[in-house]
């Protein structure tokens, strides 16, 4: 299972939260940060539905995949020295 990992970071002159290499806006608080990550985090883990994906690739090959919509990342929330649980309010959470 893949991992998501969403890191409370100084950015901005606030704080935001950051996940692979990439910031949020910027939150005037750190416990606003935290809540917004929070919020992504359990966002994330809601499934949606199966679906069919066709891409084509850097050849320009075209490729069919099946997707199954139940199959979630587990994530976190951190600031280096603490772990927060995903929102239990979120959205669709």
């Amino acid at each position: 299972m893949v991992k998501v990992t969403y890191e409370i970071v100084p950015h901005d002159g606030g704080w935001a939260y950051r996940f692979g290499g990439v910031y949020s806006e910027a939150f005037p608080t750190h416990a606003e940060a935290v809540e917004a990550a929070r919020i992504v985090a359990a966002e994330q883990q809601v499934g949606g539905d199966d679906a069919e994906i066709s891409y084509q690739d850097e050849k320009g090959r075209w490729h069919e995949e099946y997707t199954d919509g139940g199959d979630r990342p587990e994530t976190e929330v951190v600031d280096g020295k603490n772990h927060f649980p995903p929102a239990e309010n979120a959205p669709g959470a």
